[in-house]
């Protein structure tokens, strides 16, 4: 098992670096900053993203999912094709359990629940997503609260997306009154914001793609 960090890349020296949370034949887990790309964008100044950082070490890795740019915390690359194909079916047939943590505007007064409301791509203003409940995909998440901050009117939820799509979290929570705080792309309030997007990949849960042995990769909050 490998743990460490990979730096930085010269044309972009001031970015963090990008922890490494697990490492074996088969897969690389890191925990990504936020501000940091899951992969290349267009153009040359897109070009520093997680893959590319992860490839500088483990040169096989390759992308199986993506966090948005803002969202940071655990993002798990595949070491080869055969793993790639593995682990993207997991991904795809939902056997891969994914936890986050968000801080979101409002008090939510239920202690646990779900939200069921379909996606669709916002055209005249991609990248958004919208709740689209003729056209939309369904989407499911489910939530619990962790803390409600009355003096900031705030609240701590443990959030888990039990489909994958787009901005899933962002969309679901601003569709039930409870933006995440920090979103810069679907904020519709004067308050206050955050720094940064209050969203963190928290916690995988998976069968190992060549051990099957059950694996479990956690990543601290960093709010």
């Amino acid at each position: 098992m490998h743990h460490g960090s990979v730096p930085a890349t010269p044309s972009c020296p001031s970015l963090l670096p990008v922890t490494i949370v697990h490492a074996d034949d088969a897969l690389v887990a890191i925990d990504k900053p936020a501000s940091l790309l899951s992969v290349p964008g267009r153009g040359a100044d897109k070009a520093d993203c997680a893959v590319a950082r992860v490839q500088a070490q483990f040169a096989d890795a390759q992308t199986v999912h993506r966090l948005d740019m803002a969202t940071s915390g655990l993002l798990l690359f595949a070491r080869g094709t055969a793993v790639q194909r593995a682990l993207s079916v997991m991904f795809e047939s939902r056997e891969v359990v994914k936890h986050y943590e968000a801080v979101v505007h409002g008090l939510v007064t239920q202690d646990t629940g779900e939200i069921d409301l379909p996606l669709l791509a916002d055209w005249p203003q991609r990248p958004r997503q919208k709740v689209d409940r003729l056209q939309g995909k369904p989407s499911l998440t489910r939530f619990r609260v962790l803390h409600r901050d009355v003096a900031t009117g705030t609240t701590r939820l443990a959030l888990q997306p039990l489909t994958g799509r787009t901005h899933q979290l962002r969309v679901h929570l601003l569709a039930i009154g409870h933006p995440i705080a920090g979103d810069t792309l679907y904020a519709t309030r004067d308050a206050p914001t955050a720094a940064r997007l209050m969203l963190h990949a928290t916690r995988l849960e998976l069968r190992h793609p060549v051990t099957s042995q059950a694996l479990v990769l956690t990543c601290a909050v960093p709010f």
